[in-house]
């Protein structure tokens, strides 16, 4: 690896499905991003110091023959670019491997992801850390009304629904099903412990095809201090066995038997966006963490929410929208929209999680509109 020339002081790449938070952060940080991703929004163009399509698509996943071309392309050649990976790497872990081969990696390796993302293995450790998890099974179930089939290495929800009986196609599993509320914690790894950024409860936005389609999140004000160390103490187990650094969410569903880890995301994920600040930028605490050096967190004196807006229907062309500053993931004029496509992020501000759930999804509602019309 050499050193890096003075123009290309302060350059990060960042190859993600969908990389404007990545690079929102980055920015915050004061990093000048390098995005690769499968969107190029207007505001990600906008936020990149250079950005590119991130070679592939949603339904075949990244093309591992020219993702390192793309990010030789975007970082000028220069292979001392460190690179963050978002969400699309964890079903694609070999491609993790290449990646890093060619640049610094910011975050964790292949290893540690497939450690975490292996259905299996992942119930082994909670079970040997005392973890409450939900029982998985490779086998289609007997009772598969109590089931929901997910894919290893899934993200977002799409890939998750209620078993039917049948048997799976490959490289998907049973996980029993747990009711309760969503609740996810973001948390910064050292690969020795773990330090929590803060909590959110989540909900999810049903599609015919997809029940448990990510909806969005906000931000918690209050948190038990009790439960926050348990599971604080979960997730330190969890990152010295697998090794995690970084930024990483973990996933659980809040149940009359208290709580039960899901998944966990070895990644920045979904509620980057609520829990960064300028004062302590996440991507900051991001990479001092891979690098084993010390960080600060943010802290938090209202709560924050953000929600994706999904098309209902298709859209032959967009329209031209002057966006509000509590938008991002902007769709650009003129495009072509199916059903289920995301058009935008809606972000709130409020003094608690309530009040402010309430009126991120107003704000989605007030904005629909002008691209849905009256949908009588």
């Amino acid at each position: 690896m050499h050193a890096s020339s003075p123009n290309n002081a302060g350059l990060l790449l960042i190859a993600a499905i969908s990389g404007r938070a990545l690079a929102a952060s980055a920015r915050r940080a004061g990093y000048r991003p390098l995005v690769a991703d499968f969107f190029c929004d207007t505001d990600t163009v906008a936020l990149a110091e250079r950005a590119m399509k991130l070679p592939g698509d949603l339904q075949s996943g990244i093309d591992g023959a020219r993702i390192i071309e793309t990010l030789h392309r975007l970082a000028g050649n220069d292979r001392s670019v460190p690179v963050v990976l978002g969400s699309g790497f964890e079903r694609q872990t070999d491609l993790v491997d290449e990646v890093a081969s060619i640049f610094p990696l910011a975050g964790n390796g292949a290893r540690a992801i497939r450690r975490v993302k292996d259905p299996q293995m992942l119930a082994c450790d909670c079970a040997e850390l005392g973890i409450p998890h939900p029982a998985f099974q490779w086998e289609p179930p007997p009772d598969p009304e109590s089931w929901v089939i997910k894919t290893v290495g899934g993200a977002g929800g799409v890939h998750i629904e209620r078993a039917t009986g049948g048997t799976p196609p490959a490289g998907r599993y049973f996980q029993r099903f747990v009711s309760g509320r969503s609740v996810s914690a973001l948390f910064i790894g050292d690969g020795k412990s773990a330090r929590i950024v803060g909590f959110s409860r989540q909900w999810v936005s049903p599609a015919p095809a997809a029940p448990y389609r990510y909806g969005g999140a906000v931000r918690l004000r209050r948190f038990d201090r009790a439960q926050a160390e348990m599971i604080g103490g979960w997730l330190s187990g969890l990152t010295r066995r697998a090794g995690l650094v970084g930024l990483c969410s973990a996933d659980f569903i809040h149940g009359a038997d208290g709580y039960r880890l899901v998944e966990i995301n070895p990644r920045p994920g979904a509620t980057l966006d609520i829990f960064d600040c300028a004062e302590a930028p996440l991507m900051e605490a991001h990479l001092r963490a891979a690098r084993g050096e010390a960080y600060r967190l943010p802290r938090f004196a209202d709560s924050m929410a953000s929600m994706i807006t999904y098309a209902a229907a298709p859209v032959p062309q967009f329209p031209a929208i002057e966006w509000p500053d509590w938008t991002a993931d902007h769709q650009s004029p003129g495009t072509i929209l199916i059903a289920g496509d995301p058009v935008c992020t809606v972000f709130a501000r409020g003094p608690s999680a309530g009040a402010t759930q309430r009126a991120v999804k107003a704000h989605a509602r007030q904005l629909q509109h002008q691209w849905e019309g009256d949908r009588t």
